[in-house]
């Protein structure tokens, strides 16, 4: 396990070590309302608990709202407390991505008011120019933090894109990802700058994001592996290869639109609730996942959605949101939190080694993989071969297949 305190930047990224293990810390005590409500001794203990765990970094969540209630104003109180939780993250020996842009989260909406119908986040030159002052102030209070991995400029901010006012082409969203990862890398050069879209974008042609963009454009490709909301979980049913292999899917997919085999992945969320598996199958489904995971090549790090369980006093969330967490909220270990922090430490004496690729199936990079596609992919891993996926327009570039060791593609069309 490398130390947390390696070097974050892009180039730091790719050098071959261990992937780095941690959690998106959702609050015990007023999920991220508490933002509001401070409590830094109830942060501390959740943080220790966490590190307890084995988790060498966690995920924070930024609510746009309280951090940026007008285009004109950003919260000196909020980034007080944003720069509180990073002392005491490095207090537990923890590092910390930060995302800041979140208007979607745990299935709530939380675009500031300011936005409104005629303001699109992702096109409007004033809500543009509102996001990018935003992240200078940030970068100004914490980019030179010790434990600042890097910034993640919005939560799954694809999701944003069907609520009204949002409308976006693909030309939009991809400027917008293009911007403000640039601008991130100016504020703080050589930082794990991100963003963290979910599924949809790799698996439809729906989203205004193009996949090419997305696994091209800051320091790292993020994915996030739900299988329930991907569909996956309907498709297999539990347990199944389809399911406990997802992630290493989704993996692999952003691996084939990225431009060269040395830039990291990242299995930035992933998780199950007991409404969709048994909950005594959660910490088999994590382990194997995680396993699964372990796989590929490059993976900068596992990150479980999420830390904590939602207090059931706090009403509204889907059921389903409330037991999602490693730990519970008066910070005991949950059976899966104890199943990966095992896991965990195990690996500290045997650091795994990513299985060489040497068949690749070819994908049609025209047009977004169908279930059929993922299909063929789990059926090689049922057969004892983890393939690769290559772009079909990629096959006969001088080198690529050789650079990333395929020996031998698969057609499945």
């Amino acid at each position: 396990m490398s130390d947390s305190r390696t070097p974050t930047g892009a180039s730091a990224a790719t050098a071959a070590r261990p992937p780095r293990f941690g959690v998106n810390y959702v609050p015990s005590r007023g999920w991220w309302y508490s933002w509001l409500d401070w409590e830094p001794s109830a942060v501390a203990a959740d943080l220790r608990a966490i590190a307890g765990l084995g988790m060498d970094h966690i995920r924070i969540h930024c609510l746009w709202p309280v951090f940026q209630p007008n285009p004109g104003h950003i919260s000196p109180t909020a980034l007080d407390r944003l720069h509180e939780l990073m002392d005491i993250a490095d207090r537990c020996g923890l590092d910390v991505s930060v995302t800041v842009l979140n208007g979607w989260l745990s299935g709530f909406y939380f675009r500031p008011a300011w936005q409104h119908e005629k303001v699109g986040m992702f096109a409007d030159p004033g809500a543009v120019a509102a996001q990018l002052d935003l992240l200078s102030a940030m970068a100004e209070r914490i980019g030179t933090h010790p434990r600042f991995l890097g910034f993640d400029i919005a939560n799954e901010p694809n999701v944003l894109c069907h609520f009204t006012g949002n409308a976006t082409t693909r030309e939009q969203g991809d400027a917008w990802t293009r911007r403000l990862l640039g601008h991130c890398e100016t504020l703080v050069p050589g930082r794990l700058h991100v963003a963290g879209f979910d599924h949809e974008p790799w698996l439809t042609d729906s989203a205004p994001f193009s996949r090419d963009v997305l696994a091209g454009t800051g320091a790292a490709t993020p994915v996030h592996a739900w299988i329930e909301f991907t569909g996956a979980l309907a498709r297999y049913g539990h347990p199944s290869t389809g399911t406990r292999h997802l992630a290493e899917y989704l993996l692999e997919l952003a691996r084939a639109h990225q431009a060269g085999p040395e830039r990291p992945v990242w299995l930035q969320e992933f998780g199950a609730a007991p409404q969709w598996i048994p909950a005594a199958d959660i910490p088999g489904f994590a382990e194997a996942s995680v396993d699964a995971a372990l796989t590929c090549d490059r993976l900068w790090g596992i990150t479980w959605w999420a830390s904590h369980d939602i207090d059931r006093g706090l009403t509204g969330f889907a059921d389903l949101e409330y037991e999602l967490g490693l730990l519970t909220t008066g910070n005991r270990p949950k059976p899966a939190g104890q199943r990966l922090a095992r896991l965990i430490a195990g690996l500290r004496d045997r650091p795994p080694q990513p299985v060489a690729r040497t068949t690749a199936l070819l994908l049609d990079e025209t047009r977004a993989p169908d279930w059929a596609f993922a299909d063929r992919f789990f059926a090689l891993v049922d057969a004892g071969t983890h393939p690769a996926i290559v772009l079909a327009g990629r096959v006969d570039e001088p080198g690529h297949l050789e650079g990333r060791g395929i020996e031998h593609v698969i057609d499945p069309r």
